[in-house]
């Protein structure tokens, strides 16, 4: 592994954070150098600390430990994820026999210099008693695969001779901070601790030399494992299909959908394009290897224990497939509880169960597939087995695979400390769902993706406007923490409306709401429009708002958990305008449209709705058509838009909120909403 320590980079961190003292300069930089390499650590994992001194308010020096608190991550570490806290009092806990997590998080926070911190590491004690100023903890891949051998402590003498100790496997808190300290005192030589199941402490008087010391005991470990011979992966029977995404493309809606009926709530697909996941999880030796456990015991609140195992033979039937993914689901079900119960029992503790629905899945022929309730979720998980794979093959090379068993992984899985990572805030009122919205790139679009995506909805955006939808995008996914994703699209391609679709389950699974936005206004009079001037405003106007609710109802029929239609209509379908006729029909035959939909797919839970919506400033009202448009009613340009009952512009905002009151109202649908004022000549009778 490379060492990135840089002297330059180094006092520029000191320079950078001037405001602080050097030791959590250095402290900071360092930690990010461990955080910047994904062999080392992933999504919060691993925790660095400084100690050093400060003066209280009476000019008394204080030894202060600065450990990294929760929430932050290494690779984004600032100083105030650097809380800090009393090292004597810390220092002063060893003495105690025992010490629960209540009692030390509670003494952890107490002893705090800043009550407003974050909560320090749940291993600030190991950091404590060690009395090093620098302490360094990684969960790296090569360590992991050394700690994970059934003979750990033989290979690390092997490897490392003295110079790392070797702590048997204790869960984080009091009791492993102790033993880490004790195993230091045996041998004082030793640069780190290889902890058994667990990862790598390293620690030094210099933060230089806690880093040197870390990523040499890294390379140490890859070497050892580069030196052996790796063990060819046998394939599986063939899959149902060669072609992966085919795989995706018919079990991801299925998943979602079956995902929602068990929890009463949205998920997301994710697939990790890897050839060698494909090839794992196409293996005879996956079966196996796959269901000893995690690579760390911290994975598990993300991935689960074990993954779910699937080769779909029913591709080509949804009702089957359905059927036999859902039976799979029911088997690991079935499994988890009994994971449960029986170490519940074993334990006496009197727990509530966690949802029992697996985060990953291996698919022969397809790879891994993870899944989540956000895009972050499912992301992380997919990290973490990404890693986790090469981990396990390494293993193989080596020797064998031996990581905790069921008993420890249920203690680390329902530890309330570690549950506390995932946090419990109240979700957003759309997390996990999938909006597919046309037009995405100005006007009505655009506000429509900002206020789903402000309620926690993954947006997918398509425009014809390639420039303008990507610089749409990109803000959208700046300011959102739910996935955006975008694809210009023509509309009136049906083959590129359905790649288009394709994308949206491959990127997120499933779509949950369509969004028909799109459109432009022609004018002319209707018996002088020539045909194909009309055939093209039906083409966009009409037919593409078909072709997408097509696709959008054949992924909803596979989910099978309802879905919504809503349609951008126009007061021109009720009243239309003089010499607007190549607008008005097609607009017209959309809100049919909107009500042939509800009518034929009411059955199956599908609503579909209609926006009647009316003089929006949006990219179709181009100076030249405000000022005809104004001049055939008589106003003037700016009174055009506050020609209503009420007086007032309607805003592009004004319709995004119509749209997401139809889609929130789960009792309504054929409905047509109007938003435009008030006028009583377009009002739908």
């Amino acid at each position: 592994m490379k060492n990135l320590w840089k002297d330059k980079d180094a006092k520029k961190a000191i320079k950078q954070y001037a405001d602080v003292s050097e030791d959590v300069a250095l402290r900071v930089y360092t930690s990010r150098l461990i955080g910047a390499e994904p062999a080392l650590v992933l999504h919060g994992g691993g925790n660095t600390s400084v100690k050093s001194h400060i003066k209280n308010r009476m000019g008394k020096a204080v030894e202060v430990l600065y450990v990294k608190g929760s929430g932050w991550d290494l690779d984004t570490l600032e100083p105030p994820g650097l809380p800090g806290v009393k090292l004597d009092t810390l220092r002063q806990l060893r003495s105690l026999p025992s010490l629960s997590d209540e009692a030390m998080v509670n003494d952890q926070r107490t002893n705090l210099l800043d009550a407003s911190s974050p909560n320090p590491s749940v291993e600030t004690l190991l950091h404590a008693f060690l009395p090093h100023k620098f302490v360094d903890h990684s969960h790296a891949d090569a360590i992991l695969v050394i700690a994970n051998q059934p003979n750990a402590k033989k290979i690390c003498k092997e490897i490392y001779g003295d110079e790392l100790g070797v702590v048997p496997y204790i869960m984080p808190g009091f009791d492993l901070a102790k033993a880490a300290a004790e195993a230091y005192e045996k041998n004082p030589q030793v640069k780190g601790l290889v902890l058994i199941n667990h990862g790598l402490f390293t620690f030094g008087d210099t933060a230089k030399e806690s880093y040197d010391a870390h990523i040499k005991a890294v390379t140490q470990a890859e070497t050892f494992i580069k030196n052996q011979p790796r063990q060819p992966l046998t394939p599986d029977k063939e899959p149902a299909s060669d072609d992966y995404r085919e795989i995706l493309k018919a079990i991801a809606p299925v998943l979602r959908g079956l995902y929602r009926e068990r929890s009463g709530t949205s998920w997301l697909v994710h697939h990790r394009e890897s050839g060698p996941a494909r090839e794992f999880a196409s293996s005879k030796e996956c079966k196996k290897w796959s269901q000893i456990g995690t690579a760390t015991p911290d994975h598990v609140i993300r991935t689960k224990q074990k993954p779910l195992l699937l080769n779909p033979k029913h591709l080509d039937n949804p009702e089957r497939l359905r059927s036999e993914l859902a039976a799979a689901l029911d088997k690991y079900d079935d499994a988890y509880h009994k994971y449960f119960v029986t170490n519940q029992a074993k334990k006496g503790v009197d727990l509530k169960e966690l949802d029992p629905l697996p985060r990953v899945v291996l698919v022969a022929g397809l790879g891994l597939v993870t899944i989540g309730k956000t895009v972050k979720e499912t992301n992380i998980a997919a990290d973490l087995y990404e890693h986790t794979i090469e981990i396990i093959q390494s293993a193989f090379d080596i020797g064998s695979y031996k990581p905790l068993g069921d008993a420890d992984l249920f203690d680390m899985e329902y530890w309330s400390l570690e549950q506390a990572k995932l946090g419990k805030a109240q979700p957003p009122l759309l997390q996990g769902q999938v909006v597919y919205i046309t037009g995405a790139a100005s006007g009505i679009g655009r506000a429509t993706a900002q206020l789903f995506a402000q309620q926690g909805a993954n947006i997918y955006l398509v425009d014809l406007n390639g420039e303008a939808l990507e610089s749409a995008g990109t803000t959208l996914q700046k300011e959102s923490k739910a996935g955006v994703t975008w694809r210009s699209v023509d509309l009136t391609d049906e083959e590129a409306v359905a790649a288009s679709f394709d994308h949206a389950v491959q990127t997120y699974g499933g779509v949950d709401i369509l969004i028909s936005n799109a459109g432009n206004a022609l004018q002319g009079r209707i018996g002088d429009v020539d045909s194909a001037t009309l055939r093209g405003s039906f083409d966009l106007n009409f037919f593409a708002h078909q072709t997408v609710a097509a696709q959008a109802v054949h992924i909803f029929m596979k989910q099978k958990t309802g879905g919504c239609l809503l349609f951008n209509a126009s007061k021109a379908a009720f009243n239309p305008g003089k010499d607007f006729g190549p607008y008005a029909l097609p607009k017209a035959a959309v809100v049919a449209l909107a009500k042939q939909y509800a009518l034929d797919y009411g059955k199956e839970g599908i609503r579909s709705n209609a926006v009647n919506a009316d003089r929006i400033r949006t990219g179709m009202f181009t100076d030249d058509f405000i000022a005809e448009r104004s001049k055939a009613r008589g106003l003037e340009p700016e009174e055009y838009f506050r020609q209503n009952l009420l007086g007032r512009e309607v805003l592009d905002t004004d319709v995004a909120e119509a749209f997401l009151h139809l889609a929130l109202s789960e009792k309504t649908t054929g409905s047509v909403f109007t938003v435009d004022g008030g006028n009583i000549a377009a009002s739908p009778r």
